[in-house]
């Protein structure tokens, strides 16, 4: 865990509910119990995240959120917000950078997660384009739009002035450089992810699948990340 001073917090930049829970989910709650404060901001509004032909958008999106803030409260994250973007749509545009600018100015922190940008994850899954989109606007919001003035004038005008974050974490990086030991919260993790009724049909049969992508060589469990540690 980095040591820093001021306030301990850290922002998730995700695609859509869920991807928090897979990407920093053992973290989350690892470090939210040694004091960090954890915050989440999903960029779409998960509307295509099921296969299930009586499923309507219209039922899909609030349940969707109501599954992200249950899963949340089990990690002990301090808030959840929506940007509600649609779906599968999600672009690299000056209103996603602008709203993703406003809460790393608005909350401050020390740290920034978010998806990594490499189109096939590990070798092992393509990496789906709202995750890319995500991860790549949420990088250059990092650097350098939340500390560049003259960017954003409107964000000045709503009191939100420049601020630099000091770290930057990317999961299912390629190359990964920092590992968080997770073995303490695993189950913690898989009970949030629990949450996420309207995402799997059969929940044990997913987390005995995907449990080994988290095992590390001492036979427990790890999250890997690629930091990036911003000196300037």
């Amino acid at each position: 865990m980095p040591e820093e001073e001021g306030p301990k917090r850290a922002l998730v930049v995700a695609a859509h509910p869920d991807d928090s829970e897979f990407g920093v989910g053992g973290t989350a709650a690892l470090w939210s119990k040694n004091g960090w404060e954890f915050y989440y901001l999903i960029c779409t509004d998960g509307s295509k995240g099921s296969e299930d032909p009586e499923m309507t958008p219209e039922k899909l999106v609030p349940l969707r959120r109501e599954e992200q803030r249950a899963a949340a409260r089990v990690l002990g994250v301090k808030e959840v917000f929506f940007l509600d973007y649609v779906d599968g749509e999600l672009d690299y545009s000056r209103e996603l950078m602008r709203d993703i600018v406003r809460y790393i100015r608005r909350l401050k922190p020390i740290a920034v997660f978010t998806h990594d940008t490499d189109q096939i994850a590990r070798n092992l899954f393509v990496n789906h384009p709202d995750h890319r989109h995500a991860g790549e606007v949420a990088i250059d919001a990092v650097y350098p739009m939340a500390r560049n003035r003259p960017t954003f004038p409107e964000l000045l005008k709503e009191g939100l002035e420049p601020f630099s974050v000091k770290e930057l974490y990317l999961w299912t990086a390629s190359e990964t450089n920092f590992d968080v030991d997770i073995t303490e919260t695993i189950e913690t993790k898989f009970e949030a992810l629990r949450q996420h009724e309207s995402q799997f049909e059969n929940f044990e049969e997913m987390a005995g699948r995907v449990r080994e992508f988290w095992r590390n060589a001492e036979g427990g469990y790890a999250e890997r990340f690629r930091r990036i540690q911003l000196l300037f």
